[in-house]
């Protein structure tokens, strides 16, 4: 019998706020987090516009001398990791640290740092580079430096998978606790790359949205006139337990992870497959995985990054999927206020998701303000809305066509 997980704990640090209660009181309140971009130079790009993550203080989080040595994504982590870990009263000198685990996706890693030593490269030469550059920017250092910070020595996995790489990284984590490899599992993603060359590679494809003039209106899931997405930047982490791990030790839980569903579209670099097939196919696995049925589903987080054909696409896919209960269930993008993480993005919608469940409260999609006849869901649109919510969907597609699905509920039995 594989053991079931829940979750205890819960972290972010996201374009709406520090910490997850500013975080779900911006979304409830459709707060967009979308501004004019103060971290780089837009002159020469034509998209001038982020969700940047303001406020945000590494010395709140770890010491001045472990700060220096971090890339940006890594304390976006590191912070959401303490405050998840703080959520769930993880006393961790009572644990066998050899069974807590960490999982991170991230898209980029440290790109900030990869950007500032290049330029030393070129402007000082190769003896001025950092001794620390390397292990400031690979990958890996977001979930090795909460390992080395909170003493936890079991499995250290980073996922790289674009935009599904924190959905991934839960359903690793939910996995390896599952078999019994782990008792308890950081999981979660982390993104920082507001940097000039990253920008300017999103706005070369014509993927970003270029309504400047007006940047909280600029991500608009599921409108007949979005235009693109909004780049944003953030963490989100979670503490996932065995029931019986969490049980023994009289944690407050706060949701169940029933499924996980993982596919590949194997179509193209950038576009979806045609009609969302892939993404469809992800939400199949994981309703089978959680052992539920479509009519199940309350509400449905959706992976909405108002691109014109991914929007279409993943309504083609709930459609698919959910027959006559997709125009039932409720459908939200929370990327219209937090604009798209990249490979953090996973993370923050599922606390969003748990959130739901937690307050009977779905968060709104802003900026609906024109239906597109193809998009023709309940996107709760502008203002949120009470409802019931027993178990909520939440998906997260990627470049390279990969495609990730996860499922959380209300624990019952």
């Amino acid at each position: 019998m594989t053991n079931r997980v829940v979750i205890t704990g819960m972290g972010a640090v996201t374009p709406l706020g520090i910490g997850v209660p500013n975080f779900w009181r911006a979304l409830v309140q459709g707060v967009s987090g979308v501004d004019r971009l103060t971290r780089i130079d837009t002159t020469e790009i034509d998209c001038k516009i982020g969700a940047e993550v303001k406020d945000f203080d590494p010395l709140a989080f770890m010491d001045r001398k472990d700060a220096r040595r971090m890339d940006r994504f890594t304390q976006f982590f590191l912070a959401s990791a303490k405050e998840a870990s703080a959520d769930a009263r993880l006393d961790l000198a009572k644990e066998d640290r050899e069974r807590v685990g960490v999982t991170v996706g991230s898209g980029i890693g440290g790109m900030e740092t990869l950007d500032e030593q290049f330029r030393v490269l070129l402007d000082k030469g190769p003896g001025r580079v950092s001794p620390f550059f390397i292990p400031m920017m690979i990958a890996n250092m977001g979930a090795a430096q909460v390992a080395m910070q909170l003493g936890v020595k079991g499995l250290n996995y980073t996922v790289v998978t674009a935009c599904a790489s924190a959905n991934d990284a839960v359903g690793l984590a939910l996995r390896a606790i599952r078999s019994g490899e782990a008792d308890v599992m950081i999981a979660g993603g982390a993104e920082a790359a507001f940097v000039p060359v990253a920008l300017a590679g999103f706005a070369s494809m014509k993927a970003l949205s270029t309504r400047n003039d007006e940047p909280q209106r600029a991500s608009r899931p599921f409108d007949a006139e979005r235009d693109g997405f909004v780049m944003g930047e953030g963490a989100g982490a979670l503490i996932l337990e065995s029931l019986e791990h969490a049980r023994a030790r009289e944690a407050l839980i706060l949701a169940e992870v029933a499924g996980y569903g993982a596919t590949s579209d194997a179509y193209h670099l950038t576009a979806p497959a045609p009609e969302g097939e892939g993404g469809a196919r992800a939400m199949r696995l994981a309703l089978a995985d959680a052992r539920m049925r479509p009519e199940e589903i309350d509400y449905i987080n959706a992976h909405g990054t108002s691109t014109p054909p991914g929007d279409r696409f993943e309504t083609m896919a709930i459609k698919k999927v959910f027959g006559e209960h997709a125009y039932k269930v409720l459908v939200s993008s929370t990327k219209s206020m937090t604009g798209h993480l990249l490979g953090a993005s996973g993370a923050i919608e599922l606390i969003a998701c748990v959130k739901a469940i937690q307050e009977g409260i779905v968060p709104p999609t802003i900026n609906h303000d024109h239906p597109d006849p193809d998009c023709d869901l309940d996107y709760v649109p502008n203002r949120a809305r009470r409802a019931p919510v027993r178990a909520a969907l939440t998906n997260s597609f990627g470049f390279g066509g990969q495609n990730s699905t996860l499922i959380v509920r209300h624990l019952a039995g």
